[in-house]
């Protein structure tokens, strides 16, 4: 009957107080000297900065949909760190995906998805332009260079009913290259 009241555990609350105090108490502040210990330490982080995974590529369901969400983005990402953030996510979306066409030999696709990487790099202000930014445009760089040296200089794209167009890989590359400097 007491247990139903509560006032079981009030008669008890004391020694309870008690233990915790003698027994758990030694262990907290053990855990309090090692964290502090551990945090102590320097830790060397050798992260170097890492381009996204390929979304949703030209030709899947849901690739209007992605860009639609992204479209939308923008207006949600209005301060100038989280809008300096949203473009180069962007930027750095679209150079993932200009890669991986062409390396699938989709040049005329590749290279719009170049040209809107190039747009969305111009919409970063000068000012927040770090130690961050220059990682990415680094890692820009290497992907560029390396898509250099393997795709050819032009390319004449011949759609099946329209007229043929002539892509021209190298300058586009150069050109997304020398915004990245």
């Amino acid at each position: 009957m007491l247990t139903a009241t509560g006032d079981f555990y009030l008669h008890y609350f004391p020694l309870c107080i008690i233990l915790f105090h003698t027994y758990d108490m030694s262990k907290i502040i053990g855990s309090f000297i090692l964290l502090a210990v551990l945090l102590s330490f320097p830790r060397g982080s050798n992260a170097s900065y890492v381009l996204p995974y390929p979304s949703f590529m030209p030709g899947n369901k849901l690739y209007r949909v992605s860009r639609f969400i992204d479209e939308v983005k923008r207006y949600w990402y209005w301060g100038n760190l989280s809008s300096y953030r949203y473009y180069l996510g962007q930027s750095d979306k679209a150079l993932v995906e200009a890669k991986t066409l062409f390396e699938y030999n989709q040049y005329l696709l590749a290279v719009k998805a170049l040209d809107r990487s190039n747009a969305a790099l111009q919409h970063v202000s000068d000012s927040l332009k770090g130690a961050e930014f220059r990682e990415a445009m680094n890692e820009h760089k290497k992907v560029i260079g390396k898509l250099l040296g393997e795709l050819p200089e032009e390319f004449i794209w011949r759609p099946e009913r329209e007229k043929p167009q002539t892509l021209r890989i190298h300058e586009e590359l150069n050109r997304a290259l020398f915004l990245r400097k």
